[in-house]
């Protein structure tokens, strides 16, 4: 579940880097031939992959066999990831559906659709995988149930994220200002976001419960056996529930639910058959360490990290570009575009920041609140004996090798080893616990710096980080000895920042080298003759002059934000019944922000 949590940030990741645009490179078929030939050759070859493992079963060692399955699934997964980036970013699907009036609504809608599709290519992964795993482990699962487990791994990633963004996008669909702005702000976001995982801990377990078909545990002396081991450690629930995850084959326990009222303990059929009461109990008081130790708020701690981390890339690529400055002369030599130099490095910094935090910072703790839950026994027991024999049984059914490791989870022998120690000698529990906290204070340490880092980050940037934006484009204009057309849209988006922070005349000057030297280019016109019609400086006003480049844009590229600007410089004319007709033009074709466009539609009636 935790590796396919990354690999869903990433995916989100891809989906969100990518804007959509008018006029995609390729047609809709083009995208959609390709399209059926990445996953076509995809599928292909991660079936002879795996069919070839299954074959090799029974002529290599069974630690050999686990080891290279489980390389295999991370690398598909991986591959399944690079043919998602390629789809996005090389066919521009989300671009060719953009137009449907659903997806401009509520974009929620249309980034659950493509992390639909990239679990669409786990799914192939999923399918293909069954077969050697079947030769390898020998387990009677069906295709199907795996599959369906691996999926239902993935929800509860998904379906949070869904609902929480959902809403927004209800959200800014109210007809209040205030809320859009507040909503669109990076406070906003931050306060939305924190809300919503609070939200999401304590409710989220009743709907993820639900989606993996658990069902409560009948009365019998098994569950009052549960329940008077969680009297006994002051634990509150909301129920006992089957776990059928797999088909309900693995010997495994969990707990969900930061709030008693909707916390729920979750058992296996096999746990319950193949364990004796003893064993039982102790893999409950493990689960019930998790609740005692406070795993499952601190998880929410960690999240914060991410948050932070997904802020800072931006300003510290920028920041970056500045400081190696001789990286930045070669490239600028070497006639690169500084914008795509920053955003491929921002994806790279938020790509491998992620990667890099969750593996390993998240891991970290992962894997030592393990620990800790399993040494939480011996506060209810004198003896970890249950737990180890326990874990042998885990061995001997599953088929995996005691040494196998694993970045969140040590490995069993380990979690024996040390329990067999701790038993010899208490100080080892109180060495952990101790080893656990100061991580902890060096964490919440680490957060408070990079908390304050990002913030002198972002000041130093600037407003959506046009300082250093700008620093960046005019070193590599002043860099080139003759500017041609290519370089207008370097010059358009130096008036866009320079409009950011305010600077209308800077902006200006920069508008009108772009159309100098690309008078064809339509967004630049439109950006110029909106700054024309607009402004209430004197000197970079002139009506007459935004009609006529608003009309010219307009012929170039009849998109809703063009059509909105040709209407405001109609308006700035005094031709009011024009400039209605524009609006309307630009709210039939269904804009993403319909509400700004409907406000200024109000505008120009109320100026009849």
């Amino acid at each position: 579940m935790f590796s396919n949590f990354i690999y869903f940030i990433v995916a989100l990741i891809t989906l969100t880097l990518y804007e959509p645009t008018a006029s995609p490179a390729s047609s809709r078929m083009e995208a959609l031939l390709g399209f059926i030939v990445i996953v076509g050759l995809f599928a292909i070859f991660t079936r002879n992959q795996f069919r070839r493992l299954a074959r090799t079963a029974g002529e290599e060692s069974t630690r050999w066999l686990d080891r290279r399955f489980g390389q295999l699934v991370t690398r598909h997964s991986i591959l399944a990831l690079a043919c998602f980036a390629a789809e996005v970013w090389v066919l521009e699907l989300p671009s060719h559906l953009s137009g449907l009036a659903v997806f401009s609504l509520l974009p929620t809608i249309r980034d659950f659709f493509f992390l639909l599709l990239f679990v669409g290519h786990l799914t192939i992964v999923w399918t293909f995988a069954y077969e050697a795993q079947q030769a390898i482990y020998r387990s009677d699962i069906e295709r199907g149930e795996y599959v369906y487990s691996n999926l239902a791994f993935s929800l509860p990633v998904l379906l949070p994220w869904a609902l929480m963004f959902g809403v927004v996008d209800l959200l800014r669909l109210l007809p209040f200002d205030f809320l859009k702005h507040a909503l669109d702000s990076a406070i906003g976001q931050s306060i939305t976001f924190l809300i919503f995982l609070v939200v999401a801990a304590v409710f989220a377990p009743v709907m993820i419960q639900r989606v993996w078909r658990c069902r409560p545990l009948e009365p019998g002396a098994l569950r009052q056996r549960i329940e008077a081991l969680c009297r006994t450690a002051g634990v509150r629930y909301a129920d006992i529930v089957y776990w059928p995850i797999f088909g309900g084959r693995m010997i495994t326990a969990a707990v969900m639910g930061l709030v008693g009222r909707f916390r729920y303990i979750l058992v296996t059929d096999a746990l319950l058959h193949l364990l004796t009461p003893d064993e039982l109990d102790q893999v409950i008081a493990h689960e019930i360490g998790h609740v005692k130790r406070n795993h499952l708020l601190l998880y929410l701690l960690f999240l914060l990290g991410f948050m932070l981390i997904s802020y800072a890339a931006y300003p510290l690529s920028l920041a970056l570009l500045l400081v190696f400055e001789p990286a930045l002369n070669f490239m600028l030599m070497m006639k690169i575009d500084p914008a795509g130099i920053t955003y491929a490095l921002y994806a790279l910094l938020l790509v491998c920041g992620v990667l890099l935090y969750f593996r390993y910072i998240f891991g970290f703790f992962i894997r030592n609140f393990e620990r800790q839950a399993d040494l939480f026994i011996f506060r209810l027991f004198p003896t970890a004996r249950p737990l180890i024999s326990t874990f042998d049984k885990i061995v001997l059914h599953s088929g995996q090798p005691a040494e196998k490791p694993n970045w969140h989870h040590f490995s069993i022998k380990e979690r024996i080893d040390y329990l067999r120690l701790s038993e010899s000698d208490a100080g080892w529990i109180h060495r952990h616990d101790r080893k656990v906290r100061r991580a902890i204070g060096l964490f919440l340490a680490s957060l408070a710096i990079l908390a304050y880092g990002v913030l002198q980050l972002n000041t130093a940037v600037g407003q959506g980080g046009t300082r250093l934006d700008l620093a960046v484009i005019e070193k590599y204009l002043e860099s080139k000895e003759s500017h041609g057309p290519e370089d207008a849209v370097l010059y358009g988006l130096a008036g866009n920042l320079h409009l950011e922070r305010e600077e209308p005349a800077e902006a200006l000057l920069a508008y009108e080298k772009a159309v100098a030297l690309n008078p064809n280019q339509p967004d630049i016109l439109n950006n110029l003759a909106w700054l024309l019609a607009t402004s209430k400086n004197p000197s970079t006003r002139d009506p007459q002059r935004a009609l006529l480049l608003a009309q010219r844009a307009i012929r170039l590229k009849p998109a809703p934000h063009i059509w909105d600007t040709l209407a405001e410089a109609l308006y700035a004319n005094g031709r009011i019944a024009e400039a209605i007709q524009a609006e309307e033009n630009a709210l039939s074709m269904n804009p993403e922000d319909r509400h700004i466009y409907e406000e200024q539609l109000k505008k120009f009636k109320q100026a009849t």
